[in-house]
């Protein structure tokens, strides 16, 4: 059975248009998955990136660009300015790692449920009311947001060493079995070609 290590930021709104996809692929090949919340402002610096913030006029007109495209072809709504965007992006990944530990619930209905809350609902996901609402529509007991931060923190750190040791640069980034690595929404047709075994 092929294992998928997710590794995404979630503030990146290339994640928020993956939709439900990784998670569709998966259950078509019976790979299992597991989420990996990191610091994408940290992990940048780290692997030769640039915060978008800094990035050369050309590379911010170009997303603004792409941006809205790649919404259209997931059909998703999405806002390119968000109002709360960026964000403190800890309490959302601290309550998808503890809440992939507690188990009971669906973890990848959670992080397309705070994607979605950032890009296209205007809310803030460093606020606890959206973080725990996000955790009991997708079947997690909601206190996670409070009694998770701990083991959240530790994970959280330990995912950006993970990734920096991985060759991961970016968010969404797929890596199969530890070795065969897939970056961008825009890879996910050949994360599907690939477990099919025709890549």
């Amino acid at each position: 059975m092929p294992h998928i290590d997710y590794y995404f930021s979630t503030l990146s709104p290339y994640a928020y248009l993956a939709g439900q996809r990784l998670e569709e692929i998966a259950a078509k090949h019976s790979a299992t998955v597991t989420y990996k919340p990191v610091d994408i402002m940290a992990l940048f610096p780290r692997t030769g990136g640039t915060p978008p913030k800094d990035r050369h006029p050309a590379r911010l007109e170009y997303r603004a660009q792409e941006l809205p495209r790649q919404a259209k072809k997931s059909g998703l709504p999405f806002n390119l300015r968000p109002m709360f965007w960026p964000t403190n992006a800890a309490p959302s990944s601290y309550a998808i790692i503890a809440a992939q530990k507690a188990g009971g619930g669906d973890v990848g209905a959670l992080v397309r449920s705070v994607l979605r809350a950032t890009w296209a609902e205007e809310k803030d996901i460093a606020e606890d009311g959206v973080v725990k609402a996000a955790l009991e529509g997708a079947g997690f007991d909601p206190k996670l947001a409070d009694s998770g931060l701990l083991v959240g923190a530790e994970t959280y750190a330990a995912n950006l060493e993970e990734a920096v040791s991985m060759g991961v640069f970016g968010s969404p980034f797929y890596i199969v079995d530890k070795t065969e690595k897939f970056w961008g929404q825009d890879r996910l047709d050949d994360l599907d070609a690939f477990l099919a075994g025709e890549l």
